[in-house]
């Protein structure tokens, strides 16, 4: 396997590729990260369609872009896969509400071949989409073994609008889904928060879906309200600063759930995944250490077994951990670089993170978490 990594600045375009392909049409997969105002200019991927012009080229819009080891706002980062005998397939379909994401899920997943299917990523629109509904209908439709990792597109704090790129072309209401093939391809994935809990653990006694409308019998919104204080006034966006801790039992593990938006009209907040009525729930809040060892720890549990060598690092992280590390975010991706031992990783910034907790167990949507999938071929 080999990779090179490409990037555009405004202030200098398109800049010297990072180990550059001796032969770019040797390519079968791009993965492409951009600001939206970028994916909305189609000369950046024509651009990518002419460098590689033989390769599967997918990704979507971000909430920041990732490059090595450096975090970057209103750039187009790409890093083009060589595989030496893996192969590459890619179903997209569209979305236009929450409520279809399980169907749009297992249909993609059905359309994958399955003979030599070793792992899929998935990337989708990160506001029309319920992410815990759009895991489950992924791996419904997915062998035994075989698991589903990647996330959610992003739209800076703005919340307005995000794109996903499916065969060289960007659009919004769209999921892109991407089976990797092959006996020689190795793939680790972990995911890991680091965000402390305060507050009351309190049940959800009215939700649907994703929409939160009550905890302990009273308003969610007005809740949030009253623990925000002054953030209140920038929901939902301040909500990324304090996400929600979320299981069904207290002997079960506990999910992250971020508000995407806030209804006045209802006092209900919309997440990025289920909110399951019955279930408990927590307030969270930012520690910033613990932010750090978390992508730390998601490093470690990427690693390859039998001591395979990471040759590349999909890292997608959440907005809301963007926000707090601030100037300092580039310390968690050393983090995962130190781990693994390579900078040779792309990724972005996102609106939910998508992996299992563990190997072997299900699909699982996050928000708050550093995600990553490491990808080597013996």
């Amino acid at each position: 396997m080999k990779i090179e990594r490409c990037m555009w600045q405004e202030d200098g375009g398109w800049q010297k590729p990072v180990d550059p392909l001796a032969n770019r049409d040797s390519a079968n997969l791009v993965l492409a990260f951009a600001a939206p105002k970028l994916l909305k200019d189609p000369a950046h991927l024509m651009h990518l369609q002419k460098r590689f012009p033989k390769a599967v080229i997918c990704g979507c819009s971000t909430a920041g872009e990732i490059s090595g080891t450096r975090v970057m706002d209103d750039s187009f980062t790409a890093s083009a896969i060589a595989f030496d005998s893996s192969t590459v397939v890619a179903q997209d379909a569209a979305i236009t509400v929450s409520s279809e994401s399980f169907a749009v899920g297992k249909k993609l997943a059905d359309r994958l071949p399955k003979s030599g299917l070793v792992h899929t990523l998935v990337f989708s629109d990160g506001l029309r989409v319920n992410g815990a509904q759009l895991a489950a209908g992924i791996a419904s439709g997915l062998p035994t073994g075989v698991a589903v990792t990647g996330g959610l597109s992003g739209d800076g704090d703005r919340f307005q609008e995000t794109l996903v790129i499916a065969n060289g072309q960007a659009s919004t209401g769209q999921v892109v889904l991407i089976g990797l093939y092959g006996p020689n391809l190795r793939v680790g994935f972990g995911s890991m928060g680091g965000w402390d809990s305060f507050g009351p653990e309190r049940r959800i006694t009215k939700a649907h879906d994703n929409i939160l409308y009550e905890l302990d019998g009273c308003s969610a919104l007005d809740l949030y309200k009253e623990y925000l204080g002054e953030h209140a006034a920038k929901l939902p966006a301040s909500g990324l600063l304090f996400p929600l801790t979320v299981r069904r039992d207290r002997s079960e593990e506990t999910l992250v759930r971020t508000i995407l938006a806030v209804d006045e009209s209802t006092h209900s907040l919309t997440f990025a995944g289920d909110v399951p009525e019955g279930a408990f729930a927590r307030l969270m809040r930012a520690n910033f250490d613990r932010l750090v060892d978390g992508a730390t720890g998601a490093a470690q549990k990427s690693r390859h077994k039998l001591g395979v060598k990471t040759q590349f690092a999909l890292l997608v992280s959440c907005v809301g951990r963007k926000l707090v590390l601030g100037p300092r975010i580039e310390e968690e991706v050393d983090a995962v670089t130190d781990v693994l031992g390579t900078d040779c990783t792309g990724g972005f910034y996102s609106y939910g993170e998508i992996s299992p907790v563990a190997p072997n167990a299900s699909c699982q949507l996050h928000n708050q978490t550093m995600t990553i999938t490491t990808l080597s071929e013996v």
